[in-house]
């Protein structure tokens, strides 16, 4: 233990870290008690309500059947939160993604306040500041749920060098464990790499190889046992789904793929402004030239082969997505902040003054972007005026702490962070779910439905894509008919009732269908839909 270092188990520090958890809880959840879901939180709410109202099994269910692309771990928190409650609501399906995030935020202060409270309290803020996290904390993240897992096991390892905490390899297990359950063989992979990298830089060779290879073999086992799960679940094919959405999907890039410094180039603006300050600071330490490594200094650099290995380990897999790097942000946020920390150097001092323009100018930053996209979506953004007064009074609060030698730098970092998330809670969430939403229509549909009883074709809408946002606000056990061209309405007949978007309704040329007004005609997930009665006369 460096005697230099006060211990990570400080009292006070804990109590400090707990305390900024439970208030960054209470942000994250703010307003979402029962929000409309929209986008790919769909299947996970479609996830949790069969489960409501059939039990819990390994896999989630979509219309009853397994599905092979994740276990059931997520899908059961939420179980749980809304067994109370008889209902899934965005609350229970955001909440334990909230949890994790709130838990991020608990070890990145207790990994930077015993070097700094402000470096810890400014790591914070520029984590909060970072767009890919706002929104997946605001919803059911998987990938935030690792990120949290992969610091978990980064802490515990940099604990016991640094900090003189025991060594908890059971907690590193079942760590791994627990990070398997959520992201399948990836929530293994990445916070193994995580500490692997710390092994490596401190040369603890044997460490590195000894958990390494446990690590290794514990996956093997892992495997397994999913693989028996998928076989006892839905048998022999659905095993091979397994195999193909977990592992070979992802690698192939038959799920989609982005080039190989994809990561390093989109990280630019979906991780702003943590990524790319990160990559200024650690090009400024460079230019600096070395120094003694201090207890600081070496956090930095863990933080960064840490950092890289996940960006470099997911770069591998064809299949890209940039909510599968979250688990590098919060050691990006520490490096960030780690000018705050360090106080000679003028280049330090020229990234200190940087960030802190931006975070002073944030609140007028975005009224003058709300102001750009209020033409674009009228509708929903006509009464922002109490919105800008929120922002014009954190603007004038911003400007206050700047020339507050006391509260400087964390007030306006702490200004900006509330303008951000009262910007994205007050506006874009709402434009978003009234933009893309689905529960109007679907309603609509459904009251047609239960009032004239026949079965329900879904046309053109996918059994895994936009079917999945129709049957998430329905919440029964209905399970429709799906047809995808237009061939394949000729077998229908009535009574029916068929719902399709605009654009193919226009496109029929069938006769019985074409001469059927719709009942119903509205937006759905930004496109017209129709609804059509098929009536049980009607000749094919």
């Amino acid at each position: 233990m460096n005697k230099a270092q006060p211990p990570l188990l400080n009292p006070t520090i804990r109590r400090q870290s707990l305390g900024l958890g439970l208030l960054a809880l209470l942000l994250f959840i703010a307003g979402s008690w029962h929000q409309a879901i929209i986008g790919f939180d769909s299947r996970f709410v479609v996830f949790a309500q069969e489960m409501l109202r059939h039990g819990p099994s390994f896999f989630p269910t979509t219309y009853g059947q397994p599905y092979a692309d994740y276990l059931a771990t997520s899908t059961l928190l939420t179980w749980l939160l809304s067994l109370p409650l008889g209902q899934v609501t965005s609350l229970t399906a955001w909440l334990p993604t909230a949890i994790a995030s709130a838990f991020i935020v608990i070890l990145v202060y207790r990994l930077t306040a015993p070097h700094s409270q402000r470096w810890g309290l400014l790591s914070i803020a520029l984590l909060l500041l970072s767009s890919t996290f706002i929104s997946e904390t605001r919803s059911v993240s998987l990938d935030q749920m690792l990120a949290a897992i992969a610091l978990a096991v980064f802490y515990l390892g940099y604990a016991h060098g640094h900090f003189g905490a025991s060594k908890r390899l059971h907690w590193l297990y079942l760590l791994l464990i627990v990070g398997f359950a959520v992201r399948g063989p990836i929530g293994l992979v990445i916070p193994t790499g995580v500490l692997c990298s710390y092994y490596l830089i401190n040369r603890q060779w044997r460490q590195l190889f000894s958990f390494g290879l446990l690590a290794l073999a514990l996956l093997g086992a892992c495997v397994g046992l999913l693989l028996l799960m998928a076989k006892l679940s839905g048998g022999e094919h659905f095993m091979q789904d397994v195999i193909r959405m977990q592992f070979l999907g992802r690698m192939d890039g038959s799920e989609g793929s982005s080039g190989v410094l994809y990561y390093f180039t989109s990280s630019l603006g979906n991780y702003a402004m943590a990524y790319p300050m990160a990559l200024l600071v650690l090009l400024a330490m460079l230019i600096s030239g070395r120094r003694a490594p201090g207890p600081a200094l070496q956090l930095v650099w863990y933080c960064a082969a840490a950092g890289l290995l996940v960006m470099l380990g997911l770069s591998i897999p064809l299949a890209k997505k940039a909510r599968y790097v979250l688990p590098m942000l919060p050691l990006a946020a520490i490096i960030a902040a780690y000018p705050f920390h360090v106080a000679h150097g003028r280049l330090f001092a020229w990234l200190r003054g940087l960030m802190l323009g931006v975070w002073t100018a944030l609140p007028t930053l975005l009224i003058v972007g709300l102001l750009f996209a209020r033409p674009r979506y009228p509708e929903q953004m006509n009464h922002l005026g109490w919105v800008f007064g929120v922002l014009g009074g954190l603007q004038v609060l911003g400007l206050l702490t700047l020339f507050k030698t006391r509260l400087r730098p964390v007030g306006p970092a702490l200004t900006a962070v509330l303008a951000v998330w009262a910007t994205y809670i007050l506006v874009v969430e709402p434009v978003e779910r009234s933009v893309y939403d689905t529960r109007t229509f679907t309603l609509q549909v459904h009251e047609q439905v239960m009032q004239q009883r026949a079965p329900v074709v879904l046309h053109g809408l996918g059994k895994d894509a936009k079917a999945i946002k129709y049957m998430v606000n329905v919440d029964c056990d209905q399970v429709p008919l799906f047809t995808q061209q237009a061939a394949d309405l000729k077998p229908i007949q009535g009574p029916a009732w068929l719902v399709m978007s605009a654009a193919d309704y226009q496109g029929l040329t069938d006769p019985r269908f074409r001469s059927i007004t719709p009942t119903l005609a509205g937006e759905f997930d930004r496109n017209p839909y129709v609804l059509l009665h098929l009536a049980k006369n009607a000749q094919p």
